[in-house]
């Protein structure tokens, strides 16, 4: 059915705020320009009204961490069928974007601005170009939703196709108006499908994970190999792919911009850091009570977004940061943790099998 929301006061006596409307969609897209984590706090914009070679007009472009592209479509006042098809039109446009072309888009867009050195600043990370666009989503952004493109919009998901929905609602609490967004879909599934339908994924799975673990300030690999855990987090983007994970999974451990560093076996769920404890000589004891390395968002220990998630792991085999294997050709991804689908990862894994020899 179709989402709806319902906002309440805080008090003795709760008051229920009254649904409202924006004046126009066009004011939703100026809103989500001015202040685009209304949108995302994961993404980063690129693009504004682009015209297709197709004769259209795409609304908003942005891209993620890993250098796949985000196609932002408003439902406006068109019916299901039509702003679903005009999206996967786009998408096919969007698909053919070379990396010269897409940081012209963001050069027009800013007013002059480089898509490399702002990108590097808003992830920090490196935007690699052979990354770039490699695959992308779909998201409808729609004040009011309708159970035809709830129906549409599902089932081109459970197929794969990376799309979702971001339903905005408007109240009124006085004078004032507030925003409330909701995703129709738990944006891990997209985030997976994108990752699994890009146009470099072209075999079936190998049932081996890939965790790209982020050694710095905010974690250290040196802790991870003395408590038995993987970790990511800063924003959901990061941090809920670890959602993939369940116990008897084994995973295979790079650091970006280093090597392959290990190998694992998952012992359990995803915890957040506030409640994730490990085994010490002491006994059970808080993960950020010992690991005293690097920093794991401590400060965002009560936001369970921008929090750090553990997993725990019993490792097979581990080598130093220092040791770290790297050879052409190994696959590498900015996700947290990935199922890749593609002849690199079948590679990557059979060599990793015979460099970490205790891998089972």
């Amino acid at each position: 059915m179709p989402i709806q929301t319902a906002l309440w006061t805080v008090g003795d006596k709760p008051q229920e705020l009254r649904i409202a409307t924006l004046s126009s969609e066009k004011l939703l897209e100026e809103m989500i320009v001015s202040a685009p984590r209304i949108l995302s706090e994961e993404w980063m914009l690129i693009g504004r009204q682009v015209s297709t070679t197709h004769g259209g007009i795409v609304d908003l472009v942005a891209i993620a961490p890993d250098g796949s592209l985000v196609l932002v479509e408003l439902k406006r006042e068109r019916t299901p069928r039509d702003v679903v098809a005009q999206a996967l039109d786009y998408a096919a446009w969007v698909e053919t974007l070379k990396p010269q072309e897409i940081s012209s888009l963001y050069y027009k867009f800013t007013g002059g601005k480089d898509l490399s050195k702002d990108f590097s600043s808003r992830f920090g990370i490196a935007l690699a170009e052979d990354s770039l666009n490699g695959n992308h989503q779909i998201i409808i952004v729609a004040s009011a939703l309708d159970a035809g493109t709830e129906r549409i919009v599902k089932y081109l998901n459970a197929r794969d196709v990376p799309i979702n929905v971001l339903f905005f609602q408007i109240f009124e609490n006085g004078t004032e108006k507030i925003l409330s967004r909701a995703w129709l879909i738990d944006p891990v599934e997209t985030q997976v499908n994108v990752q699994e339908g890009g146009r470099y994924y072209s075999e079936p799975w190998n049932g081996e994970f890939y965790h790209s673990f982020g050694h710095g300030t905010e974690r250290s690999w040196e802790d991870a190999i003395e408590f038995g855990f993987i970790c990511a987090g800063g924003a959901p983007w990061y941090s809920r792919t670890l959602q993939l994970l369940s116990a008897g999974d084994r995973v295979w451990v790079k650091i970006p911009g280093a090597g392959f560093v290990g190998v694992c076996r998952v012992l359990g769920s995803a915890e957040p850091a506030k409640t994730f404890k490990v085994t010490t000589v002491h006994g059970l004891r808080p993960i950020l009570d010992v690991a005293k390395r690097a920093g794991y968002h401590s400060d965002q220990v009560d936001d369970p977004t921008s929090g750090e998630y553990f997993v725990p792991v019993k490792w097979l085999q581990v080598v130093s940061l220092e040791s770290a294997i790297h050879e052409v050709g190994m696959f590498g991804n900015q996700n947290s943790v990935c199922r890749p689908r593609t002849q690199g990862w079948r590679h990557t894994v059979d060599r990793l099998k015979v460099l970490f020899a205790n891998h089972d």
